[in-house]
This record gives C-alpha cells, sequence and structure tokens, in this order.
C-alpha cells in the first residue's frame, strides 16, 4: 500500500511538473499577419540553427561536453552521438514540426515543404533547445524557443509577418521518452501545431 501511495505521488508530481512547463509556453504575433497567405497552395519552409543555446551553454559548447563525456566512457560513443544530434533536425524534428503543420493548414487547403517555387517562405529559427531528462521516476520535457519569419520568396524583404514561440513543450506518452531526440522531436511538433493554429487565427479564416 505505501509503495502504491508512493507512485501515486510521483506520478502526481511528474503530471503538475509537466503541466507548470507547458502553461509556461508563450506565443506572440511580434508583427503583421497572414492575410496574404490566403489562397496559397503551397508555403516554402526553411530551418536556422545559427548561435543556437542549448540549455544555458552555446550549442558548441554543449557538443565538446557531450562527445568528451561519452568518449571517456566508450570510444567512439561521443562521436556516434554527435551525429545523431546533427542528423535528427532533417530526419526528426522538421518533419514533425512540418507533419502538425499541415494537418491544421490542411483545412485551408496549404502545404508546407521544401517548394522552392512557393510564393511565400515560412524560415524557422531555433534560437534554445533545453533537451530535458528522464530518470524513471522524473523527468524534464524539452523545450525549444523559435523565431519564425514570413517572407516573400524572389524578396526576403518583404517580411509579412514574425512570430516568437518560447518554451514549447515536448514529451513523449506515459513517460516513455528516454531518448532525447524524441523529447525534443515533440518540441516541434507543438510549435508547429501551435503556429499554424496562429496562422489560421491571424489571417486565413
Amino acid at each position: 500500500m505505501k509503495k502504491l501511495t508512493l507512485l501515486l505521488l510521483v506520478g502526481l508530481g511528474m503530471v503538475l511538473f509537466a503541466s507548470l512547463e507547458v502553461s509556461a509556453q508563450k506565443i506572440k504575433l511580434e508583427s503583421g499577419n497572414f492575410t496574404a497567405l490566403k489562397g496559397q497552395t503551397n508555403l516554402n519552409i526553411e530551418y536556422v540553427y545559427d548561435n543556437l543555446s542549448v540549455g544555458k551553454k552555446s550549442e558548441d559548447e554543449y557538443i565538446k561536453g557531450k562527445v568528451s563525456d561519452y568518449n571517456a566512457k566508450e570510444p567512439g560513443k561521443g562521436d556516434k552521438w554527435l551525429t545523431s544530434w546533427k542528423n535528427d533536425r532533417p530526419r526528426r524534428y522538421q518533419p514533425k514540426f512540418e507533419e502538425l503543420m499541415d494537418k491544421y493548414l490542411s483545412s485551408k487547403g496549404i502545404k508546407v515543404g521544401a517548394f522552392a517555387n512557393a510564393k511565400y517562405t515560412v524560415i524557422v529559427k531555433t534560437t534554445m533547445i533545453e533537451p530535458g531528462w528522464n530518470v524513471g521516476v522524473m523527468r524534464r520535457p524539452a523545450l525549444i524557443n523559435v523565431t519564425v519569419s514570413v517572407v516573400e520568396t524572389a524578396n526576403r524583404a518583404n517580411e509579412i509577418a514574425k512570430v516568437t514561440i518560447e518554451k514549447s513543450p515536448g514529451a513523449g506518452a506515459w513517460g516513455y521518452d528516454f531518448d532525447t531526440g524524441l523529447r525534443i522531436q515533440e518540441a516541434y511538433a507543438k510549435c508547429g501545431k501551435e503556429l499554424a493554429k496562429l496562422m489560421i487565427k491571424k489571417g486565413l479564416k
């Protein structure tokens, strides 16, 4: 009985902690609107990771520490980790972001992807990634901050809208998110969902 009570309390604490993280998410339309996107069928999308911070460190500092620690434990492990860290962007984060955007924008007849000839381009710049953690009885979701600029593809100086999204959370269902990439992937999914909803609300209704 004591074990059951303890498990329930731990579970409740995890849920409350996750709820606090989710409620901290902020999305703000900094300028413009999305009315120009009415009637468009495709939106080009590009991703930028320049000057990214990971937690409180620069990405370079974070990578150097991780690679060194993993290689010290097992030769080559750090190098494999670095390959995964970079490859997760095109293989996991970006597809998930686009999947959720498409899910909501499809009601407006719009699809996002690598459409170089599209009239408008969505530039997603990630400025911060907090990988989070999961040690079984306790966990913290991943969080990402992004700045999104929607520009005219042929004239990038013509920015029709700018959005900031802070602390977009990501966690796997039922607590099975021991993999860092999965948590971050889900943060991008949430980010794509909220961006699409804002687009609809601020111009695509």
